[in-house]
Order: structure tokens, then sequence, then C-alpha cells
């Protein structure tokens, strides 16, 4: 029997204003389609910073690799 595997990182929370943003943007297919790991990455991301203008930076970037795809966190990514 092989144990349960963990996630490393604990699974992020979605704010109510990235909710919004994916919707406005017509882009929560595209955010559902990622594997979990990068959902809760850019989740991790945008949360874990302290100013708000940083966490609005950090959303319109995620917005905007996903509306392009091919990109992840800044990289290419093939999925």
């Amino acid at each position: 029997m092989s144990p349960k595997l963990r996630p490393l990182r604990p699974r992020e929370t979605m704010p109510d204003f990235v909710s919004t943003a994916l919707d406005e943007r017509g882009l929560r297919d595209r955010y559902d389609a990622r594997p979990p790991y990068q959902r809760n990455d850019y989740l991790l991301w945008i949360n874990k910073v302290k100013t708000e203008a940083t966490k609005q930076r950090h959303l319109a970037q995620m917005l905007d690799e996903l509306e392009a795809g091919g990109v992840y966190m800044g990289m290419k990514w093939n999925g």
C-alpha cells in the first residue's frame, strides 16, 4: 500500500477580486484547465504580497498569460 501524497504547499484560497476578474475577462475556463499546481501557484503569488498595487500587477500578469496561452509565470509552457 502506498502512502498518500500530500501537496508540498497548502491549497490557496481564491480571493473574490481574482474570481471576479476571471469571470469579467472570460478566462475562467482557461484558468480551470490549468493543472492544479499552476492554479495554486498563481493564487499563492497573488495572495502572499502585501501591497494592493503588487496584487493587481500579479493578477494582471496571470490574466494576460491565461489569455495568451502557452505561458506560465513568464515562462513558455506547452499545456
